[in-house]
């Protein structure tokens, strides 16, 4: 079996409800009209050592929820942007790389986009 690559990671994000992190990716030998889905627990990113999703950060709801000098302010709207946006990528297609090299099973297919 080849090395799984990733090439691009398209999306990514936390589901609070689901308690999952969803993203979506393009591995080396996957052509640009392909895309990978895939849903994997936060219990197993911490079962990595990966702590980039650590339950104890500061959510986006905090930062401005009883600071009424940002009551009106409408350049955080967006709070999966804002998560997206703190999850650093890096470590994010590290612990893909990672797990899906432990678990090539759980690899999704490669469906066109």
């Amino acid at each position: 079996m080849d090395i799984m690559e990733i090439k691009e990671l398209v999306s990514y994000s936390v589901n609070e409800t689901t308690q999952t992190l969803d993203v979506t990716f393009r591995l080396i030998e996957d052509s640009d009209d392909e895309i990978r889905t895939d849903q994997i627990g936060l219990d197993e990113i911490k079962k990595f050592g990966y702590s980039f999703l650590d339950n104890d950060s500061i959510k986006f709801s905090d930062l401005f929820e009883e600071d009424e000098e940002y009551a009106d302010f409408d350049d955080f709207d967006d709070e999966d942007e804002y998560l997206e946006e703190s999850i650093d990528e890096g470590e994010v297609v590290s612990f893909l790389t990672e797990y899906y090299l432990v678990n090539s099973r759980n690899l999704p297919n490669a469906e066109l986009f």
